[in-house]
């Protein structure tokens, strides 16, 4: 079995002890430790961001617009929909734009030139991996990770660089590709570049979890620190006037934040191989099954109940998991035996889908994009107001 594999496992076992799914006597002893390196946890994070905000360590700054886009949970919140669409929409107001990734799970280098890079001090010299120069999607998505190569492959005028040190990343964009503008991909807890815009994210559905940070719940940061945010956009909302408490406790920690209702809208059917669109409406009454590795996949099987198709078979994987051959294989002839007529998946998913000869099922994705729900703005509208806008003085807690 590999490295990847344990991880995954890992990961769903955790997953599923974080939300007491299980009950055998070790799994509540494994909760009670986990409660206590939450708490270990959460003083760490508070020192890190103590050390900026009494400036030991400093914030760079880089002389252009810095946007960042992040959540302070793990995953879940929709993100890289809005990331794309501030950068479109960025890009289309005439701005040089480049989107900044840490590429969570892209593969990296071999453990001895990781090794010998740190000895030798060498990481500084190495330039971030180019996903796409603004002309040409340069790497796949197992080199990229699926987040950076999803954006490059939809957003064809703007960089996507990827590397952990974001600030020689944003530094390369400036010298190299001469871009004005930096959008942080997942950028809320990424201390060392100071971003004059901070936009946090927010799941409406599964706003903060269990309210524990990491590993006992989802939480990167307390709930408080959602003072750094500039704006916070509610992902996922179903416009039903139903977030009111949801906002008075946001306000609470964060008066002046500007808070935006949005929801992530599908908007039709792709072919995963042969690019193919169709109609959402396809689905209505067709037997379908879904394969999917992200982080909330109930939302997306949510999406297909809605559009009248009957959900026969269903298949979560961990989040990022990359499929094999024989994943899919044994997964299509399952899907066969439960009589389903097609297979959808997410788009997030479909980059990490092996290449089939045969295909005895059609394999589709379901393309999302994200939608105002509050006030008189389309988003467009909505991202020149932020961007041309000098946000208030943040203050760092």
């Amino acid at each position: 079995m590999t490295f990847r594999l344990l991880l995954e496992k890992a990961e769903t076992y955790l997953t599923d002890l974080l939300h007491q799914r299980t009950h055998r006597p070790r799994d509540i002893a494994a909760r009670s430790c986990l409660f206590i390196l939450s708490r270990i946890y959460r003083s760490l994070v508070s020192l890190r961001i103590s050390i900026y905000n009494q400036r030991i360590f400093r914030y760079k700054t880089l002389g252009c617009l810095v946007v960042s886009i992040g959540n302070l949970t793990v995953g879940g919140t929709g993100k890289t929909p809005v990331v794309e669409v501030f950068s479109r929409t960025l890009e289309r107001n005439g701005r040089k734009v480049a989107i900044l990734s840490r590429g969570y799970r892209n593969k990296g280098k071999p453990f001895v030139e990781k090794l010998t890079d740190l000895l030798f001090r060498r990481s500084d010299d190495i330039p971030p991996r180019v996903v796409s120069d603004g002309k040409r999607l340069l790497l796949n998505s197992e080199m990229a990770g699926d987040e950076p190569y999803m954006l490059a492959s939809n957003l064809r005028d703007v960089v996507v660089l990827v590397d952990k040190d974001r600030v020689k990343s944003g530094r390369y964009a400036i010298t190299k590709f001469d871009a004005d503008t930096l959008v942080l991909d997942d950028g809320f807890q990424y201390l060392p570049l100071k971003p004059r815009l901070n936009i946090l994210l927010i799941d409406a559905t599964n706003p903060f979890d269990n309210h524990h940070l990491l590993p006992r719940g989802l939480l990167r940061e307390p709930i408080k620190n959602l003072q750094r945010a500039d704006y916070i956009f509610l992902t996922k909302s179903d416009g039903a006037g139903k977030l009111r408490h949801l906002k008075a406790f946001i306000n609470r920690h964060n008066h002046r934040a500007e808070i935006i209702e949005c929801t992530h809208r599908p908007q039709y059917l792709q072919d995963v191989y042969s690019q193919e669109i169709l109609d959402l409406q396809y689905l209505n009454g067709k037997k379908i099954s879904s394969i999917s590795g992200i982080a909330a996949p109930e939302g997306f099987e949510r999406f297909l109940r809605g559009f009248g198709a009957d959900l026969v078979y269903a298949e979560r994987y961990a989040d990022h998991h990359r499929y094999t051959q024989q994943e899919i294989i044994n997964f299509i002839n399952t899907s066969l035996r439960q009589e389903a007529e097609m297979i959808i998946t997410t788009e997030k998913d479909a980059v990490r889908f092996p290449f089939l000869e045969r295909r005895d099922l059609r394999i589709l994705f379901m393309r999302v994009e994200i939608d105002i729900l509050s006030g008189h703005e389309n988003f467009n509208q909505c991202i020149s107001r932020i961007c041309n806008t000098q946000p208030a003085k943040t203050v760092v807690a």
